[in-house]
């Protein structure tokens, strides 16, 4: 008889950085959180991983994915690439998107399990894919969400698709179907093409606690697909939390995920008992991702010292029971009149903080730059190109080459191209919250 290891959990551990100094009368304690997860499935385990996952695929099948044909038949070759990527027993559906969701395999509000037949069943099914109709993504996600329900799988991950905008469908119903589907499911989204509306698409994935990128040539949808499937697949363990502890007279500030792009926690806060708070970080494989907590604190005397907040890794337990944390850190606060001590800033929470800016600092540099300001437009992005320049964000420095002339990095000096590429345009704006991560000194 065949012995299948047992799958592993992945191990997970916390590091914080931070200056801990605060002058007489400093309040806000910064602290960089560093969580880790390692040595989760192993090549014999990857089978028994499978059956703990499942996965909807939803691809956009509007009139427009027919305009020009390669983006229909991209994305059926995508979601085919998509399908033979499933590990054997993660259970999976296919939706097609109009101004309805239809189901396309394997049909009946059944989830199929990937084996070599059902794989082959699916692909057959992709053939009667056709676009037509209108745009309503809040109906995608909740028969995707109903799918998903009916699996008994911790692992509950969606890729969305679309090539337009969402146009037959309120954005209210959109954000309560969003606000529903939360925490129940991850979900990816891409946008093909230059036809759809960025803050739609990054909104899903924000939501959905996902990523969001776009394709803009139809012909690169299947190695996307291939590369975001590879990724769902070696998730390990769900419905992780950040829970962070504050002592009486403490509060929470904000929390932020920052690597590796920045994700604006604190409204998804959850309570979770005395003075705690759960911040959903959503499915873990092998990775490392960074938070920035900033918590105010009392005033404090010179000499004096306290626990000013501690974060940990939590899952939820059977019937709310609380279990151990998989892993925490301290944030301390030391009240001091040692001015260097004080004023020093680690350079873990300047290089977030920063990256955080060249985020805002881009979003807000496009906008102005649709909105006909120059004056805006060029400042914005002159200190985006400046913060790129510093952090060592050559992906992002890349990007806005395409969208500036580049006088003087350093000093942020540029000036507006007169004509930039629709696509140009919004792979920087799509990917304006992917950050660097701090270099090791």
């Amino acid at each position: 008889m065949a012995n299948f290891a047992k799958p592993r959990a992945p191990r997970f551990s916390v590091e914080v950085y931070q200056n801990e100094f605060l002058p007489e009368g400093g309040r806000d304690v910064h602290a960089i959180v560093t969580v880790t997860s390692t040595g989760g499935a192993t090549a014999t385990s990857a089978r028994a991983l499978g059956r703990d996952a499942a996965v909807v695929i939803m691809v956009d099948c509007s009139g427009s994915m027919e305009y020009p044909p390669e983006k229909m038949r991209g994305a059926r070759e995508a979601t085919a690439a998509a399908i033979d990527t499933l590990r054997d027993g993660t259970a999976f559906a296919v939706i097609a998107g109009t101004h309805e969701a239809r189901e396309v395999y394997p049909g009946q509000g059944l989830l199929a399990t990937a084996d070599p037949a059902t794989r082959a069943g699916a692909k057959e099914a992709l053939r009667g894919l056709s676009a037509g109709g209108g745009t309503a993504i809040g109906t995608w996600l909740r028969l995707a969400d109903g799918l998903l329900r009916r699996s008994r799988a911790s692992i509950r991950h969606g890729i969305l698709l679309t090539d337009g905008r969402n146009e037959h469908e309120d954005p209210a119903a959109l954000r309560a179907v969003l606000d529903a589907c939360a925490g129940r499911f991850t979900c990816d989204a891409r946008g093909v093409g230059t036809d759809w509306e960025v803050k739609e698409v990054t909104g899903i994935a924000s939501a959905l606690l996902g990523s969001a990128d776009i394709v803009a040539d139809p012909a690169h949808l299947a190695e996307d697909f291939t590369l975001m499937m590879e990724k769902a697949m070696g998730k390990e363990v769900a419905d992780v939390a950040l829970r962070v502890w504050t002592p009486v007279g403490a509060e929470i500030r904000y929390v932020k995920q920052v690597s590796p792009s920045v994700q604006d926690l604190t409204g998804r806060r959850t309570e979770a008992g005395p003075r705690a708070g759960d911040y959903p970080t959503g499915s873990w494989g092998d990775e490392s991702r960074d938070y920035h907590v900033c918590v105010r604190v009392p005033d404090a005397s010179v000499g004096q010292e306290m626990l000013a907040a501690r974060a940990s890794l939590v899952l939820p337990g059977p019937d709310g029971e609380p279990r151990p944390p998989l892993a925490q850190g301290l944030v301390r606060a030391v009240w001091t009149n040692d001015l260097a001590a004080s004023t020093a800033i680690s350079p873990q929470v300047a290089h977030y903080t920063g990256q955080a800016e060249l985020a805002q600092a881009i979003q807000q540099g496009l906008e102005a730059r649709k909105m006909g300001d120059v004056d805006g437009a060029t400042a914005k992005l002159g200190r985006a190109v400046q913060l790129a320049s510093v952090s060592g964000n050559a992906d992002t420095a890349r990007l806005l080459a395409k969208v500036v002339d580049v006088v003087d990095a350093a000093a942020g000096t540029v000036r507006l191209k007169a004509k930039v590429a629709d696509a140009d345009e919004m792979t920087l704006e799509t990917r304006s919250t992917q950050t660097v991560r701090v270099k090791k000194t």
